[in-house]
């Protein structure tokens, strides 16, 4: 019996990342569409750090946080991670024998007085995945919730990281007065 296959592809035409998608119907007619492809996330990620990056109060140094005036408070640093299909298999038991987790977020934002924020990009077709519906609710019920953006493009995740992020300092700020 006969049955409607659909096959999907990204690939690059004139320089943009595209969606092919190859459908076959029962009676064996095809049907083939392209379309953009959605922004890959770890460009989401990097327009999220390099808005951080670029903030007066972020922290490169631990010199830069013991000068904190008041004009340019360096109240915060970031580390990221890549936890996606990136690595080769003996990479991948390296990561995971120095104690990597499958579906941590990516991005760690770490605040004053031991607070600790974390955010997951996801393009806007993006869903989590089976090892981040495990990783994220762990991490939560320890106290450090995953805020998930869901964005289409990297001045949304630079202008939405900036502003969880400003949220985050005020949260600090009003705890500690």
């Amino acid at each position: 019996m006969a049955r409607t296959t659909k096959t999907t592809q990204t690939t690059r035409m004139n320089g943009k990342r595209v969606r092919i998608v190859t459908t076959t119907s029962k009676d064996g007619g095809t049907k083939v569409t392209v379309k953009a492809a959605p922004i890959e996330e770890w460009l989401l990620q990097a327009a999220g750090v390099r808005a951080l990056k670029a903030m007066p109060e972020y922290a490169a140094s631990a010199e830069k946080v013991a000068a904190n005036d008041n004009a340019a408070r360096h109240s915060f640093t970031i580390a990221g991670d890549m936890n996606g299909d990136y690595r080769s298999k003996r990479a991948a038991v390296k990561a995971q024998a120095t104690g990597i987790a499958a579906g941590d977020p990516d991005l760690r934002i770490y605040l004053p007085g031991g607070v600790l924020r974390l955010i997951e990009y996801k393009n806007a077709e993006g869903t989590l995945t089976a090892s981040q519906k495990i990783r994220h609710p762990l991490l939560a019920s320890l106290g450090h919730p995953v805020v998930t953006l869901k964005v289409a493009t990297e001045e949304e995740a630079a202008e939405r990281t900036v502003g969880l992020v400003r949220g985050w300092l005020a949260e600090v700020g009003a705890l500690a007065a």
